[in-house]
């Protein structure tokens, strides 16, 4: 070999050896930056013990936060999402684009295995809940949410819909009419929006400002022969800033936190609030105000997009939202029909709002033990 080829490889494994090293150094620094952090040592704690080494579970514990807690994850995430998305138009395994940037998400598009026999379980489940709370004199009213991507089904451009998907709105409504139910369909509504504006956001999952009025209104109205007071007046008003929506799929596909240019473009709106307009004179500070007589159920459809406010101005009452985000189909429900508030103050009426997405899925733990109990 001669001198200069010499040399020149000598050069070469110089900086091999440098580039690892400092690959090395970088890669303990995260490591020891992952255990250190406050997430790390909440997940570690509870292993540091002899019998937690013996066993392994320290050391899933520290592989755990190495795969989670590196502060270069978030980078990483988000250099993978432009990736997907820049390259292939993808949103990844959870996340799929339609036409116009429109993200949906996978979860509405798939089959379930069982998914029949889920609805019909539910279906049962909603009806045995409406038969208890009639015998204490408390009305039940369902309304089922559509998955965007029905509703938005034009914007899907080609994007697969399993037969199941297609067929599950329509499946769980004469599920919940075979029990005797009528629920609130809110689909009309919806796409009456949707053909004017657009009803849901999107860079979300969710309904947006527009839709869960109609969405509220939709309820009212159908509720109207329940014996409510209705004597309250509300008011909105929107912030005079246009900000960003609420953008749940950027965050599913890690592109919450990249440049606009990279991704699909945020949502914008004046984000809206509902509140009781103000009272007259009459009433003093310490007055206690009477327990509200309507209680709201469900998914976070129900704690987005100012749902609550618009439904309170829609019935001109207070309403009680119980729902919670990520409640799924029982999830509220078993928390707040074991709950006190439920117990010392019933309502007159529950509107439980039930997502389809969920109706067709696995039947969880939690929801057999909350079936159960009715």
């Amino acid at each position: 070999m001669s001198e200069t080829r010499w040399k020149n490889a000598h050069r070469a494994a110089v900086l091999q050896g440098a580039a690892a090293v400092v690959l090395l150094g970088l890669g303990a620094w995260q490591g020891i930056e992952a255990i250190a952090s406050p997430q790390g040592q909440q997940r570690l704690r509870p292993t540091l013990d002899v019998a937690s080494f013996l066993s392994g579970t320290l050391t899933g514990a520290v592989n755990h936060v190495m795969a989670h807690e590196l502060p270069a994850d978030p980078l990483l995430r988000a250099a993978g999402g432009v990736f997907r998305y820049r390259l292939f138009g993808s949103g990844g395994p959870a996340v799929r684009v339609g036409c116009g940037e429109t993200l949906f998400l996978t979860e509405e598009l798939r089959p379930w295995p069982g998914g029949e026999a889920a609805i019909a379980e539910r279906a049962t489940a909603v009806r045995r809940v409406r038969d208890a709370l009639a015998a204490r004199n408390i009305a039940l009213a369902v309304a089922v949410v559509p998955d965007k991507a029905r509703v938005e089904q034009a914007k899907l451009c080609g994007v697969p819909r399993s037969a199941q998907a297609e067929a599950r709105y329509d499946t769980f409504l004469a599920a919940l009419g075979g029990e005797g139910l009528r629920p609130i369909a809110l689909l009309p509504a919806l796409s009456v929006v949707e053909a004017r504006n657009g009803a849901y956001y999107r860079t979300d999952t969710h309904w947006n400002q527009e839709g869960a009025r109609a969405a509220a209104a939709a309820i009212a109205a159908a509720v109207a022969e329940v014996p409510l007071t209705r004597g309250e007046d509300y008011r909105t008003t929107a912030a005079a800033e246009e900000t960003d929506g609420p953008g749940d799929l950027l965050r599913v596909t890690s592109l919450d936190r990249v440049p606009d240019a990279l991704r699909p473009r945020p949502d914008r709106q004046h984000l809206e609030r509902t509140e009781k307009a103000e009272e007259g004179a009459g009433g003093g500070l310490l007055d206690e105000a009477p327990a509200p007589e309507v209680a709201l159920i469900g998914s976070s459809y129900s704690v987005n997009a100012n749902f609550h406010g618009a439904l309170q101005a829609a019935l001109r009452g207070s309403v009680l939202n119980a729902a919670t985000a990520g409640g799924g189909f029982a999830g509220s429900a078993a928390a707040y029909f074991a709950g006190e508030t439920f117990r010392e103050s019933p309502p007159r009426l529950v509107i439980w709002e039930i997502p389809e997405r969920v109706v067709a899925q696995p039947l969880t733990a939690a929801e057999r033990e909350f079936i159960a109990r009715w």
